[in-house]
């Protein structure tokens, strides 16, 4: 064999051993990253639950300063999301609103317990103050990054309008009022009526049911009316567990 030949076979034998050491190199850097990134997704995972916790432990402390310690949360947010599924929104989105849905009221943390509390009917002057807490829902949500705590302040100022322009804070109107909060108003509604309260006791399914067909176009859109009927026994039944094993 030629000394040409010799330096060539080792020159290609360098070239090899070289790729050989790069693709282990490689490797190591590839399974180094894949830690890395496994790691990532775990504190973001654990940051993102721990930041909904944190959202809910919120909402239920604005329960606790109402009636039925809490669970009106439980319900709204699982019907909430059945009328947006029923409704024909994305998986994402029924998420989204399954988890901003319970901090409609947390605005109630500023209303003080003698209008939340009080048997009778309320004066003027403390509707006024009642119906702040819709403003005072959003001051504490709003300018957030996170979606769905962009949402939560969508609900928290826009459940509610009504569809007809009569609703508050601001007047709005059909679809001037984002889709979350008009889902989140007949979903409140319902749960509202079919609850027992302080100043009054708990009314019929039916009647309830009435009322919501009677109310559209004017409190509710049309179209969430037609839903929202659609399912109704799904809805009662999933209200019914929730109050029988208080959980979601």
């Amino acid at each position: 064999m030629s000394d040409d030949n010799i330096e060539l076979n080792q020159k290609i034998i360098t070239i090899e051993k070289d790729n050989e050491a790069l693709i282990l190199q490689l490797k190591h850097y590839a399974n180094d990253f894949a830690v890395l990134n496994h790691h990532r997704y775990q504190s973001y995972d654990l940051l993102s639950k721990a930041h909904l916790d944190s959202l809910e432990r919120l909402a239920r402390a604005s329960e606790f300063k109402d009636d039925d310690t809490g669970i009106h949360i439980l319900r709204m947010a699982k019907i909430a999301a059945t009328i947006a599924k029923a409704h024909g929104q994305t998986a994402v989105y029924c998420e989204l609103i399954l988890q901003a849905s319970p901090m409609h009221d947390i605005g109630k943390i500023g209303v003080p317990d003698s209008i939340l509390k009080k048997k009778g009917a309320l004066t003027d002057s403390e509707w006024k103050t009642m119906r702040r807490h819709s403003e005072y829902g959003y001051e504490i949500l709003k300018g957030s990054i996170v979606p769905v705590v962009e949402m939560a302040a969508e609900i928290a100022l826009t459940h509610h309008e009504k569809y007809d322009g009569s609703g508050y804070p601001h007047g709005l109107a059909g679809d001037e009022i984002p889709l979350c909060g008009q889902i989140v108003a007949i979903a409140d509604f319902f749960d509202a009526l079919t609850m027992d309260r302080c100043y009054r006791k708990a009314m019929p399914d039916d009647v309830v049911l009435s009322l919501i067909e009677n109310e559209r176009g004017k409190h509710f859109s049309p179209e969430l009316v037609d839903t929202f009927l659609a399912v109704s026994d799904e809805i009662i039944a999933l209200r019914d567990y929730i109050n029988a094993t208080k959980a979601v």
